[in-house]
Parts: C-alpha cells; structure tokens; sequence
C-alpha cells in the first residue's frame, strides 16, 4: 500500500509579505544609533557558514572600515542597520565574532577588546521581547587567537576555541544559555606584520572554519611574515633599455599576469603621470612589486573582488612567499640622468635588459649595458616584441647584441635560455653568463619561462649581514602628509631602528652640512605600518619636524641613529671607461653619483695608480710650469674629489660613478677627511 504523498501548498505573496512583517515586527528594540554609510563602524547581525565569495566581500568592506578608523575600527554584532538589538544568543555573537576575528587577521588586524553586552532586552513568557530598565551589562571576554603578540596556535579549529572557555577566562556572571539575548562589540587594529603568527590568516582557512570545505592553504606560507619577505626573500631587478623596447608594458604584464592588447593597456596601469600614459614614455623611476608562492606560481596583481582595482604593495607582499622588486627606469637619452641615479641608488641584485626584438640595438642599449655592469651587476637580456617579427630581422637583433655582450667592456658570453633546464644550467654563472629570453607581451609566449627564471634568481645582496652596523636611511623621496608631517622614503642600507617617540634620529646634512636632531614617530613597509625597520628593507619614516625644518630636506639626505658627520671633499680610486673618449685633467667636473648622493664635484688632485698595459693610460705635459696627469680610456687613479655646491654624507667603501653627460667612469671611495661627529 502506497503511502500518501503529502502536499506542501507554496506560500503566496500576503503571506510572505506577513511572515517577513512579523519578523521584522520582533526587532523593534532600538539599543543604538543607526548605522552609517562611512566612519569606521560596522553592524553586523550574524556570520554563519559564509561562502569564499561572501568573505571576499566581508574582507573588502573590513578594510574600507579599518581605512575609514587609520587603523582601527568597531564591529557591533548582534545589531541591524538601524540600531535594533537582532535578538541572538550568546552562541551566535560567539561565532560570528570568531568569523571577524580571522577576518581580522587575513588584513593584520587584531582584537583589542571583545566585549559581550547582555540585561538590554528579555525574552517575555508569550515569546514577544521587551526592553529592560537599568544599565546593561557588558562582560570583557578573551579573543580567539589574542592580540599577535604571543601566538601558539597553528591551526583553526574548535579545540582552541573549547580549550579558551575550559581555561575559566570566562566571566562566571556571564549568562551562555540559550534565549538570553545578546550582542557584543569587537575593536580591530592593524598591527605590525611580523608580530603575527601565523600571518595572515588566508581567506580559504576561514573559509574552512565556516564551511568546513577542503580548501586549506600551503602551510609553509601561513607562517611567513611580510618584513621577512621584503627583506630577506626580497630581489630587487632594474629594468632598463632602450625608448622603444616596452619596459613599462614587460612590468604591467608580470605583475598583474595579464597579457597586453597591442595598444598599452599593460603599460597604462603602472605609470604615475599623465603625460606618460599620453606619450608611452617613462619620465621617473618607480618600483612595483611582483609577487611568488612558495610553489613559484606568480601572484596576480588583479583584485578578486573589484575587477576593474589592482591590489596594492601590501595586499601582494601579504600573500607572497618571494617578492621582485621591478624598477621601471627610464630609456629616452633624454632622461639618462634619471636612470642613472636609479641604478646607482636602487640597490639592484640584477638588471633586465629589454631589447626591441624588430630593431638593431641602439648606443642606449649599450650604454645601460656599460653601465650595469660598471656597477656590478649581473643582467639579464629580454627580446620583446616578438610577435609578429620577421626572422631576419630578430636574428640580426640577435647577432648585434651577441656582439655587445662578447665586446671587452661588457665581457660577457650570451646564453639563450629555451627551457627550465636552461634555467638551472645558468644559476650560479651569471658573473659570466648573459641569459636571452625571447617574450612577447601581447601573445604570452617566453613570459611563463621569464616568471620562472625571476623566481630561481638567488638574492645577491646579504643585507641581513649588516644588521649590526650603525642605522644608515638613505633618502630616496619626500613627502607632506596631512596629519602625520613629514615622510620620507627611501632604503634601509644597514642596521635597525625601533621608531616611536624614544627614537632619535640625525637627519641630513642641510646645505651648510649640519644635521637635525629629530624623531621618527612611525614607519611604515610596503604601506604597512610597523615599529621597526631593518637593513635591506624600503620604507617611509615619520619625523617630527617643524615647518621651518620641513623646508631643509632634500633627496640625497640620510637619517643616522649615531655620530653623524659631512664632508665636501673625498678621495676614491677610479677607473676611466674604455671606448669613451675624453681627456681628464686636474679641476676636471664631472656629476658624481654615490648611492643615493647626486652632485657636481671637481678633481682637485689626481694620482696615477696602474694602467692597462698597450693601452696609453696617461701622459704628462708641459702647460706653463709644472707636468700635469692626464688620464684617458682604460687608465686607473686616486682622485681627490670636491662638491660643488653642499657638503654630503660619504663614507669609505661606498661605489661611486662620474659622468660629463654620458658615464665616464666608476670608482670606489677610499678615504673621507676626518670631521667631529655630531654629539
């Protein structure tokens, strides 16, 4: 015998209509102000089981929140939109607060305070709620996972949860049955990166913890920490070449992983002022981080949410396991001088040289090539534009930088790199190998290959071995922020610093080679706020400085932590390029270029050290009555050098370069006067 079939009539519109009137008739209660659109405030009425799709939004809106606060901002759950109590338990507060915490986490913040707030509404013995008379109630309760200070818990899971309420950390007047109605109020606050542990949390672990779905990150990423990536896993690679060789394009497709359309649309999205985007052209250097997981895949610089947005630095250092520090340069002639001090002062591991595929190599190519390696490091060859070429016209491309590499300047042996095995055989040789990639930005093709070379490249330069040096700021930039004074940005060369109000600092020389004694209140990496800053790392100091000293600083400046001194005159040892003919004599002026230092300067005394042998290194003769050196192309000196215009700070060891218009030499500085540091 059939069973009958029960029927289920579907509810009609009155009586949806009626059904939703009466659940909105039960929240009624007002507690609070109505909740609005900016600020730092957030209503929430309850987090359960949220897809990866919704936490994406609720991240998106946690951070507009904290943006909104500088900082900081306050979740009320347990609350609608417009200020009535959402008439929940404790059990549910508990789990959507535990949903925002790890929210919270994914973007650096911690919970500062949890508090539970109950005795405002009661539930009535014919099921209606009433609001009480009296003050309510507020319990302070421990967060999930604390305040990133000290942090043990590895995984996200109920047994941490259990293990905080079996401590007895819960206040006992605290009532946890259900039918009590209550809602609670959670204060976030970004914090410093490395304080966290794990950090971040990823969006697919909170997802877990909601969804219960097997959907669990890598963990050796969860424990990484954004001042570790931009430090010791951090490479920092210039991109130089000629006008035409798409160097702003080759950066705009690596980082965002997505190909260009012919026109510029790659190019367009990482240029800083108009009339680059209207011209095609790079006028100024900037920096753009393209990030790696541990797995070598390349990290999208698209946002997931908003389409049409790119993720900033530190939304790509939060999720990167390796980070390349991409510096556009700029490849007109025109702007020679600014990628000269870009190279100089950007502390480069390697260089990308970016080469038009459907043209012969210009003489800019050559000289970023000269001057590249005049500093020592190690490049990289990129074709671009291979799309659409014709074979003559590469190859000929192809044997005219062959013979720029093999030229006794360069000295290098060219190496084409065609598969990952390639990659490999080159690791470890690049003294003496120059690897060839052949790319295109608009088809895709060498691009993948180019990724994964990036990612093998070892890091060059051991700034982590010069923690314990004095603290050494090189200003690159600086800025007026309305609120906080003045920034500026630069690298952390050597040493550490602990900013916060006991962190005095020397900033300088001024122009009549003093220095100002100041404070630098904060420092953020990556626009990530921290309160401590270490040697390889590019940051931004707060100082607090008055508006009359505000108008002294200049880029070239550094900020000391100890015995800061200038000085307008050094000796170094150079080296006259070969191939470059010009002729320097004593009260020769030439633009040196120190690191971050840029300035004319004069040889005041000049010194024959060694010459190379069958090439005419120096000669003397008679101008009015005394013999005077004269160095040419190939020859080497000690040259005692003078500024022209302002003391700077130099000290022994740093690498130097001079130029008359275009590079002329290189050199090392050897000795500085001795002046009395500044107590």
């Amino acid at each position: 015998m059939k069973k009958p079939t029960m029927i289920i009539k579907p509810m009609d519109k009155e009586e949806k209509q009626k059904k939703f009137q009466e659940a909105i008739a039960k929240r009624l209660i007002s507690v609070v102000d109505p909740e609005k659109e900016g600020g730092n405030m957030e209503y929430k009425r309850q987090l359960h089981n949220c897809s990866g799709e919704r936490l994406e939004k609720l991240k998106t809106q946690m951070s507009y929140r904290l943006d909104e606060g500088r900082g900081g901002c306050v979740y009320r759950i347990g609350v609608e939109d417009d200020g009535c109590h959402s008439l929940l338990d404790y059990k549910a507060c508990k789990e959507t607060a535990k949903t925002l915490e790890l929210l919270a986490r994914s973007l650096n913040a911690v919970v500062l305070e949890l508090k539970m707030i109950q005795g405002e509404v009661k539930k009535n013995s014919d099921g209606k709620a009433s609001k009480l008379d009296g003050t309510p109630v507020e319990f302070v309760v421990p967060s999930m996972y604390g305040n990133g200070k000290d942090q043990s818990h590895n995984d996200f899971d109920d047994d941490n949860e259990e293990k905080v309420e079996a401590d007895g950390n819960l206040p006992k007047e605290l009532k946890i049955d259900l039918g009590v109605y209550t809602r609670a109020e959670m204060t976030l606050q970004r914090i410093e990166t490395h304080l966290l542990d794990p950090s971040p949390v990823s969006l697919s672990n909170i997802a877990k913890e909601n969804a219960k779905a097997d959907d669990a990150s890598n963990p050796k990423e969860s424990t990484n920490s954004v001042a570790d990536t931009l430090s010791k896993r951090n490479i920092r690679v210039a991109v130089v070449g000629n006008v035409d060789a798409g160097k702003s394009t080759m950066i705009g497709t690596l980082t965002s992983s997505l190909l260009d359309d012919g026109r510029g649309s790659s190019r367009t999205s990482i240029m800083k002022h108009r009339h680059e985007i209207e011209s095609g052209r790079t006028s100024t250097s900037s920096t753009h981080l393209m990030g790696f997981r541990s797995t070598g895949q390349a990290i999208g610089a698209k946002d997931n949410v908003r389409a049409n947005r790119r993720k900033t630095d530190d939304e790509v250092a939060k999720e990167s396991y390796r980070v390349i520090s991409l510096m556009d340069l700029a490849g007109h002639e025109k702007y020679l001088k600014t990628t000269i001090h870009g190279v100089a002062s950007g502390m480069a591991d390697y260089a990308l040289i970016l080469v038009n595929s459907r043209h012969n190599p210009t003489h800019m190519t050559h000289h970023h090539l000269n001057l590249c390696v005049s500093f020592g490091i190690h490049v990289i060859i990129v074709f671009t534009k291979i799309d659409g070429c014709p074979d003559h016209a590469f190859k000929t491309s192809k044997s005219e930088v062959n013979k720029l590499l093999k030229a006794p300047d360069i000295g290098k042996m060219p190496f084409e790199i065609k598969s990952e095995e390639d990659i490999e055989k080159v690791m470890g040789k690049m003294n003496t190998l120059a690897p060839m990639i052949s790319t295109s930005c608009v088809t895709g093709q060498g691009i993948d290959l180019l990724q994964k070379l990036l990612f093998a490249l070892p890091k060059r330069r051991k700034h982590e071995k010069k923690v314990e040096r004095p603290f050494e700021f090189l200003v690159d930039d600086i800025f007026n922020v309305p609120g906080v004074g003045s920034v500026v940005s630069g690298f952390v060369n050597a040493g550490q610093l602990a900013v916060g109000s006991n962190a005095h600092v020397y900033v300088g020389p001024t122009d009549d080679g003093t220095f100002v004694k100041t404070v630098a209140k904060s420092a953020h990496i990556a626009r990530i706020s921290t309160n401590h800053v270490t040697s390889g790392q590019s940051a931004c100091l707060a100082l607090a400085l008055s508006k009359d000293l505000r108008k002294k600083l200049r880029r070239g400046m550094v900020v000391l932590k100890e015995s800061p001194s200038s000085t307008k005159e050094f000796e170094a040892e150079i080296c006259v390029l070969k191939g470059v003919g010009t002729t320097i004599r004593k009260s020769y002026q030439a633009y040196v270029h120190i690191l971050n230092v840029r300035q004319s300067a004069y040889a005041r005394k000049i010194e024959i050290v060694k010459a190379v042998p069958g090439i005419p290194s120096s000669h003397t003769a008679q101008y009015g009555e005394e013999n005077e050196v004269v160095l040419r192309p190939g020859s080497r000196a000690k040259v005692r050098f003078e500024f022209a215009q302002r003391p700077e700070y130099i000290r022994p060891g740093m690498r130097m370069l001079f130029r008359d218009g275009r590079v002329r030499g290189v050199g090392l500085v050897t000795a500085v006067p001795t002046v009395d540091p500044i107590r």
